[in-house]
């Protein structure tokens, strides 16, 4: 007996095309080089009246191998992450996962900062950063007088 089959040309395009959608939106690293998803790590920065404040998970770092410069309008975070034991032949991976290697992080920042009332800690894999404004980049209200000198 014979089995006959519906031939699809673009069957195979199409079920690439799934796999691609599937992967690639979901798991955007899929569609990155190693060095492309290693080259930062994720931060949450906002800022209040009085400063800028920023989150960093930085996961598997020693608070001596992290660097934090502040110049001008621009943060910069650099660290290094290096793994713990040493590579032996003998090890047959199932998998190799965490990244290693240095890894920096240049961000603007929308405000001047005094650098010297800057602060940092290290906590569970998380790099906090409190960076008060500098005076004259704090927010100022000015109220209406009843009497204005610029009016004479």
């Amino acid at each position: 007996m014979t089995s006959v089959f519906r031939w699809d040309p673009f069957a195979e395009m199409r079920n690439s095309m799934e796999a691609l959608f599937d992967q690639g939106f979901s798991r955007p690293w899929r569609l990155m080089s190693p060095t492309e998803f290693q080259a930062g790590f994720p931060i949450e920065m906002w800022e209040t009246h009085d400063a800028v404040e920023l989150k960093a998970s930085i996961p598997g770092i020693k608070p001596e191998d992290v660097d934090i410069s502040l110049t001008g309008d621009a943060l910069t975070i650099r660290c290094e992450h290096q793994p713990s034991e040493t590579e032996t032949a003998d090890r047959k991976y199932y998998a190799r996962e965490i990244g290693y290697g240095r890894y920096q992080r240049t961000i603007a920042l929308n405000a001047t900062i005094d650098p010297d009332k800057a602060e940092a800690r290290y906590e569970h894999g998380m790099l906090y950063l409190h960076m008060p404004k500098a005076e004259s980049a704090r927010v100022r209200q000015i109220r209406i007088g009843e009497k204005s000198h610029l009016l004479n």
